[in-house]
Formats: C-alpha cells, sequence, structure tokens
C-alpha cells in the first residue's frame, strides 16, 4: 500500500486525491464498484494489504464489470479477469496477458487515515 503524502481528500489542485471509502469496507479478493466524479471503477484489495484501481470497464466490451472479475495471479503479478471473455490484466500495469490489444485503465490508490484515495487525474492505460 502506499503511504500519505501533503495531499489532502477535497484538495482541487492537480495532482489531487480523492477519497472513496474507508478500508474495512473492502473483502480481500473481492472487486469493489466505486463511482467517483463521472467514473467508473474498480478497487481490489489483496489479502497481503496491497489495493489497486483500475477502470470498471472491461476494454473487451465496454461493460463496465471489471469489479465483478476473478481476481488471482500469474507467477508473482497480482491479476483480474474479465467475467464476460476471461481477458487476465496485470492489476498494476493494466497490461493484458491474453490479447495484446486491449489494456486496463490504472489508477494510483493509497489508503490515509483509513481512507482509499484514488488520483483520476493520473491514471494509466496498461
Amino acid at each position: 500500500m502506499d503511504r500519505p503524502d501533503a495531499s489532502v481528500a477535497g484538495d482541487t489542485t492537480p495532482h489531487a486525491w480523492t477519497s472513496v471509502c474507508a478500508l474495512a469496507q473492502l473483502e480481500p479478493l473481492w472487486g469493489e464498484a466505486a463511482l467517483i466524479d463521472g467514473q467508473q471503477l474498480a478497487l481490489v484489495l489483496l489479502p497481503h494489504g496491497h489495493l489497486y484501481a483500475v477502470t470498471n470497464e472491461d476494454p473487451a466490451t465496454g461493460s463496465f464489470v471489471m469489479s465483478r472479475g476473478i481476481v488471482g495471479s500469474k507467477g508473482d503479478r497480482p491479476t483480474i479477469a474479465s467475467p464476460l471473455h476471461k481477458q487476465v490484466y496485470d492489476l498494476e500495469t493494466g497490461h493484458c496477458f491474453t490479447t495484446a490489444e486491449y489494456a486496463l485503465r490504472t489508477f494510483p490508490v493509497r489508503v490515509d487515515a483509513g481512507l482509499v484515495q484514488v488520483r483520476l487525474d493520473a491514471g494509466q492505460a496498461g
């Protein structure tokens, strides 16, 4: 998990972190959907405490279903598989292991004072 920096929730400057939910509301290995400023994200907490935020939109179909995906791993890489066509994506990079033309957008995520926070302006396509 990333450690807090000087940014504050509710800060409207570029690179602001947005509070999403309490960390205690997330279950390990279970995706949760979040709607933040009109963007749908999938939050995934792993048992060892690593937290990931990716777009909830399935790149292959355009459906907003990634929060219902299958969480797992490929070697030492944490993954999420689309619940529709089972493309497997790296949770850290968004890279698709099964179909190179697809990629999930990933977002920086951290926990500050028990709150999950995401930076929408810094999302990157895998």
